[in-house]
């Protein structure tokens, strides 16, 4: 299986070719339809040999092709399985580095279906939908099984004001985007409104909290510096369990206004591009005493890991809450290299029936535990 959750097949030309809807040990035959870099990308075509993991999808809007929903791509494989080929994927990225040992087992969803308490519709003032598989085209829909109740009430409400002119796109525009959020009902929802960043399934984001405040024990009175603080999910919790000095750090500026009306003890904020070149110049007074370090990045993670380090030369222990392998591996790489101790890594499936992994990581650094 590939990352992005594709089957990978080979060509009999030996060329890679990633086919959506494909699963481990299949075999079957399939249909060249694009390409996307060196590798090409496939359908399926007949199923001659399926793997005893296939369920039915539990949606009748799940598929593969550019009609159907691409929300939940595995949809169409048993929920163990789904975990198992999560922390394979895990698995070999630690090999890397000698330290799969480090890894727990993963933490299942309580729920797999009516989890998700947000979500970004798409619509053309006809019709309501999600995006199509691996395309921009609306791929409509009368319901969302893996949405929480309040949302389904709310999706249902939208599609009754249907038709509604205000949502069609402005000539060829793209589709309006109406986000929802099981916070608010229908009335709230604004076209196009951005939305602040919540983790998506609130039973998994109360488990995380909990994993957090596990982990920062020892950190109580030590400075702290947490980036991509968001509206303070995290910070919350290093601000109860006593860490100070809390410098708070994210660009959405909205975000940090609902953190700041928090009044966390010992919690301050600054307001900061993270992917910015000049961004670790102006943490330099804060990074100077840290002593843990808390980062929850987006996909990308973060490239400005190695000049981070090197502003904090007391750092001695890393919380890194990611949402991509890859570039965890690859930020793992920059940590390992400084001397970090990758003392365990914690799978948890926070969007069941899609590819996304998040991992929650403990790394120290003891010869830099001093105080004073």
């Amino acid at each position: 299986m590939a990352a992005t959750g594709e089957g990978i097949v080979e060509h009999p030309s030996g060329q890679v070719c990633f086919v959506p809807g494909a699963w481990t040990g299949e075999r079957g035959r399939f249909r060249v339809t694009g390409h996307r870099g060196r590798a090409a990308l496939g359908a399926l075509v007949a199923l001659e040999w399926p793997s005893p993991d296939r369920v039915a999808p539990p949606c009748p809007h799940h598929g593969h092709d550019d009609t159907h929903c691409g929300g939940c791509p595995w949809q169409f494989v048993a929920y163990g399985a789904q975990l198992a080929a999560k922390e394979a994927r895990l698995r070999r990225a630690l090999a890397r580095f000698g330290v799969e040992a480090a890894q727990a087992p993963i933490w299942a969803a309580p729920e797999t279906l009516g989890y998700r308490n947000r979500a970004r519709l798409r619509s053309d003032g006809e019709r309501i939908g999600f995006l199509a598989a691996g395309s921009n085209r609306l791929a409509p829909i009368e319901d969302c099984p893996v949405l929480t109740a309040r949302n389904r009430e709310t999706l249902a409400a939208l599609r009754e004001r249907l038709p509604e002119p205000a949502w069609r796109p402005r000539r060829r525009g793209p589709l309006t985007v109406l986000p929802i959020d099981d916070e608010h009902g229908p009335e709230a929802v604004v076209p196009g409104a951005p939305q602040a960043f919540r983790q998506g399934n609130s039973a998994q984001n109360a488990r995380m909290r909990e994993w957090l405040a596990r982990s920062i024990g020892d950190y109580a009175g030590r400075a702290t510096v947490e980036l991509f603080a968001g509206s303070g999910n995290f910070t919350e919790i290093l601000a109860a369990g006593g860490c100070s000095p809390v410098l708070a750090v994210d660009s959405a500026g909205n975000a940090l206004a609902t953190l700041e009306g928090r009044a966390l003890p010992a919690a301050t904020t600054q307001a900061l591009d993270l992917f910015d070149d000049t961004a670790t110049a102006r943490l330099a007074e804060a990074l100077a005493s840290a002593e843990l370090l808390v980062l929850d990045p987006p996909r990308d993670g973060l490239r400005q890991l190695p000049v981070f380090l090197q502003y904090a030369p007391r750092l001695s222990a890393v919380r890194y809450i990611s949402c991509d392998v890859a570039t965890f591996a690859r930020d793992l790489g920059v940590l390992l290299d400084a001397g970090f101790t990758l003392e365990a890594v914690q799978p948890l499936d926070q969007f069941p029936h899609t590819p996304h992994l998040e991992l929650l990581a403990t790394l120290s650094r003891p010869e830099c535990r001093v105080r004073g």
